[in-house]
């Protein structure tokens, strides 16, 4: 089999890539569209994003289009007929590949409606979409969730770096107006993710505990910040995904909870720290294995973390931790 799909993905003028959210999930994605495209340089991919996430792929050099999906619209009792016209812009052109990389009943809907000639998905797809699937690629569950995706090219015949240095994420990057201070600590404290966000005590011991270094604070929330410490610049709300990046790129170090923004920062480089509570960072934390994770009270860099203290539940760290957090920032800043 591996053989026969090896030719189509050579031969396939047409690709279509169906990973409409979320952010981390579009960003964990990208190496996996990024060996696709390496195999067939001549194959042109679009990709089916959220329209909220869509700038993520603005300018993509491995891509020659994305495809908008505005799924606040596809809601109320007209939302299907507004899907059915929607999807009609899925075959244009037709695919001759179509990877759906989200695996639910809307993403394998999506697949369907393209009429792509060959419909390529995971083995643990849920709510029915496998029965859109022409290919149904196997996956370890335990996996990191690029290693997830990345199972796709190799299931293609395509070779898969062994160092995850070398995998592309390829985002956008674009300087803010207001341009940050310099060594600066990024520090990203808010998801909207259940039991993922810290608090305001926690974003003011931290800001606080960085030594010798100005502080910037991005993402979204935050509407209780009041009396940061001299140093501290709060730019809540006040970033593109495109400025974010740029951020993350020059920050002298990041410290993000668990969000779409720490995978960003990890894809960017290993100088930054996640702030795991009840989510596996072996499955969906840093790629990096040298990139750090904050869970159930050790700091540890992540490709040295331990598997059962990593697969528990847990909260969110008190504030001895993010003194401890803050420390590590400033030590790693350099």
């Amino acid at each position: 089999m591996a053989a026969e799909i090896s030719s189509e993905l050579a031969e396939a003028k047409h690709a279509l890539v169906i990973k409409p959210s979320s952010l981390g999930d579009i960003v964990h994605a990208l190496p996996a569209v990024a060996l696709l495209k390496s195999a067939n340089p001549r194959m042109k991919i679009r990709w089916v994003a959220n329209s909220e996430w869509a700038p993520l792929l603005q300018g993509n050099s491995d891509l020659a289009g994305v495809v908008s999906f505005p799924r606040a619209q596809m809601r109320g009792p007209l939302g299907v007929a507004k899907f059915w016209r929607w999807s009609c812009a899925l075959r244009e052109p037709l695919p001759d590949l179509v990877f759906d990389f989200q695996g639910l009943l809307r993403s394998g809907l999506m697949a369907w409606r393209s009429r792509g000639a060959r419909v390529i998905g995971l083995a643990d797809s849920r709510e029915g979409a496998r029965f859109f699937h022409g290919v149904r690629v196997a996956v370890d569950p335990g996996a990191h969730a690029v290693e997830r995706y990345l199972a796709v090219p190799r299931a293609l015949g395509v070779e898969v770096p062994a160092d995850a240095g070398q995998f592309s994420f390829k985002l956008p990057q674009q300087a803010p107006a207001q341009l940050p201070p310099e060594g600066f600590v990024l520090f990203h404290p808010f998801s909207r993710g259940e039991g993922k966000s810290l608090d305001a005590a926690a974003v003011q011991c931290f800001c606080e505990s960085v030594r010798d270094r100005p502080v910037v604070i991005v993402g979204r929330g935050g509407s209780e910040l009041d009396a940061l410490p001299e140093g501290t610049h709060n730019w809540i709300g006040g970033t593109t995904l495109a400025e974010l990046a740029w951020l993350m790129a020059r920050a002298a170090f990041t410290v993000s909870v668990d969000s779409g923004p720490a995978h960003m920062a990890a894809a960017l480089g290993e100088n930054m720290l996640a702030i795991h509570s009840w989510s596996n960072p072996l499955r969906v934390g840093p790629f990096r294995p040298r990139a750090w994770v904050w869970k159930g009270g050790r700091i540890a860099r992540v490709g040295e973390f331990d598997p059962q203290l990593a697969a528990a539940a847990g909260g969110l760290p008190d504030l001895d931790a993010m003194v401890r957090i803050a420390d590590l920032a400033t030590v790693a800043a350099g």
